[in-house]
């Protein structure tokens, strides 16, 4: 059985993945227990891109991980360089 991942921990997985950008995450305030994520440049002026996470994503590293290397991807292809990242242990 895989380990779930605690609110927390998903934020500082999510805040890595996007490196050298800056992730913002909150929960929205419904209490629905989604994770709402946003890219930006350094400088806080340009959102580059912005995902909502259901709890079953983010607490479950696999899907994590398959969400956070989709976003990348995405970003790359709209030409913004990111730093090497995977999925910690």
């Amino acid at each position: 059985m895989q380990n779930t991942l605690r609110f927390n921990d998903a934020l500082l997985i999510a805040g890595r993945a996007f490196k050298p950008f800056q992730c913002v995450a909150w929960a929205p305030q419904a209490g629905s227990g989604e994770l709402s994520l946003s890219v930006i440049d350094r400088a806080h002026t340009t959102l580059l891109g912005r995902t909502l996470l259901a709890a079953n994503t983010y607490s479950d590293p696999a899907l994590l991980a398959k969400v956070l290397q989709q976003s990348r991807e995405q970003l790359s292809q709209q030409g913004y360089a990111l730093e090497p990242w995977c999925m910690p242990a």
